[in-house]
């Protein structure tokens, strides 16, 4: 199981780019972050969920 934003999930050996893809992220607009250290986005691609990892994705929002 996988902790992804406070929900656990089944997703051990999915790969972070096609969770994000499945879940309408647009990779551009977004942070992610694994077991508390930052993914950079040139690593997405690559980047497999473990069973046990903490996920969190962030969406940068604008304002003013």
């Amino acid at each position: 199981m996988v902790k992804i934003n406070g929900k656990l999930m089944e997703a051990d050996g999915m790969k972070l780019v096609d969770y994000l893809a499945s879940a309408g992220y647009d990779e551009k607009k977004i942070a992610v972050e694994i077991n508390e250290e930052i993914v950079p986005k040139s690593c997405y691609s690559e980047t497999k969920f473990c069973d046990g990892d903490t996920v969190e994705v962030v969406s940068f929002v604008g304002g003013g």
